[in-house]
């Protein structure tokens, strides 16, 4: 019975894939599926022997637990258990829409292009470097089209064909992701709980792994980049306007700093990744003479910023929170998972770095390899049959979802609406991004199997 359960979990997941391909709302996608699994793992355990269920969820300190008990754990504890991650989440937007409103993040923009000068290939690198800074900081949809409607029409202005300026930036805002905070903190819940190895920090990350993947990252768009534009006729055929940028006066040349201020703190200080956001935001608003009214209109500005950042990631949100019922009945599941798929899984970390670099194309629409789509089945199955350390895992799973589903996907929100915005066809698209993703991703696996196998949670000691 425990193999026909098995059966039905993996068929179960393959509609997870299918659905997340097609498009449809992740979050009802995840609370069906967890409702799914949730009864078929009863099932299961109904009929299996207790040496089965021995060292997995369904026991606690050598006990079984009770139905009532994991239905708690599923629907109650793993959500609540991610209220750190939302706060992040919800303080970054807001600083993101503070550099918006401030004028610091057109104002980076602008100085990298007057320092390229009349070289369009030197603009575009500069213009690449500084993209992926700014979104070390910011995250949401709602900054990458503020920075969208800035940067496109520049790089078509100096003759970069729509498609190759659209691949150019949107893989840029990816390469920021792997040093972002808030995203760090989303998927670092994916495999600890916010109170579990505390030593996991973005500080040890960025050291061990996050700057050379932003590196690798930068490099590997701005090469190909120049590889696109080498093969491709000049074009200048653009004539959209850049959304109140010309209107909009330079941020002070000090405030240009203030974007990375929240990352450098929780880097070199473990400083608190809110604590960061406040400082660097209310600095901004000051430095830049947005707090000069009264204490009413100010209180309404910043409550203001507050509710567009917000709705920026209203979607995440709600994403957010079934996901960890989704995470924690993965666990009851895995058992079941691992009688079917045992034997045929990678259980060492060589394995698991060659097998996902040639996979790689199924992080694409949402697919089996991300975790913003149905990766978190994957990763479950995988933590199941074998025994990976969890920094190890997250550089496994991190790579296709920013640079394969983050950067290259056309199902990310705001490649979606690039291509509405630049007119560029889906196909047009998916030629530049898809060879980036395979290139830069197989190189950040070799980055993680040199860096990252074989360290357990004893190497944090």
């Amino acid at each position: 019975m425990t193999i026909v359960v098995g059966i039905l979990l993996l068929l179960t997941f393959f509609g997870l894939a299918y659905y997340c391909i097609k498009g449809h709302n992740l979050m009802i996608g995840f609370l069906v599926i967890t409702i799914a699994w949730t009864l078929l793992s009863f099932l299961g355990a109904a009929f299996a022997t207790p040496e089965f269920l021995a060292d997995t969820a369904f026991y606690s300190n050598g006990e079984p637990l009770k139905i009532i008990q994991i239905l708690n754990n599923i629907y109650q504890s793993a959500p609540e258990g991610w209220g750190t991650t939302l706060v992040n989440v919800c303080w970054g937007a807001w600083f993101g829409r503070v550099l918006m409103e401030t004028g610091i993040a057109s104002t980076l923009i602008r100085k990298t292009v007057e320092l390229g000068g009349d070289r369009p290939m030197v603009t575009v690198a500069l213009l690449n470097i500084v993209t992926a800074v700014i979104f070390t900081a910011m995250t949401g949809a709602g900054p990458v089209i503020a920075i969208g409607v800035i940067v496109l029409p520049i790089m078509m202005s100096l003759g970069v064909p729509k498609a190759i300026a659209m691949f150019s930036f949107m893989e840029s805002v990816a390469a920021g992701i792997y040093l972002n905070p808030v995203n760090f903190a989303q998927y670092r819940a994916f495999f600890i709980g916010v109170d579990e190895m505390p030593d996991f920090t973005l500080g040890w990350y960025a050291a061990k792994w996050g700057y050379a993947a932003v590196i690798i990252s930068v490099v590997v768009t701005t090469v190909l980049t120049a590889v696109f534009l080498s093969r491709s006729k000049t074009s200048h055929a653009w004539a959209a306007q850049t959304r109140g940028a010309s209107e909009q006066k330079d941020a002070p040349l000090y405030t240009l700093i203030l974007p990375i201020v929240p990352v450098v703190l929780k880097i070199a200080l473990d400083f608190s990744v809110i604590g960061g956001f406040v400082i660097a935001g209310f600095l901004a608003l000051f430095l830049c003479g947005k707090m000069k009214g009264s204490f009413k209109e100010n209180c309404q500005l910043v409550n203001k910023l507050y509710y567009d950042g917000v709705v920026d990631t209203a979607p995440l949100v709600g994403f957010l929170l079934t996901l960890p019922m989704f995470n924690t009945v993965a666990n009851y599941a895995s058992p079941f998972f691992k009688a079917v798929l045992g034997p045929v899984m990678p259980k060492t970390e060589l394995v698991v770095c060659i097998l996902f670099a040639v996979l790689l194309g199924l992080g694409l629409f949402r697919g089996p390899m991300t975790l913003v789509g149905c990766g978190a089945a994957t990763l479950g199955v995988l933590r199941g049959v074998a025994s990976f350390s969890v920094p190890f895992l997250y550089c496994v799973f991190a790579i296709p979802t920013i640079t394969v589903n983050i950067g290259s996907c056309i199902t990310q929100s705001w490649v979606a609406w690039g291509l509405a915005y630049t007119k560029v066809e889906s196909k047009d698209y998916l030629k530049l991004s898809i060879p980036c993703a395979y290139i830069a991703g197989i190189l950040l696996y070799v980055l993680t199997f040199f860096t990252v196998t074989g360290l357990g949670t004893e190497w944090f000691i």
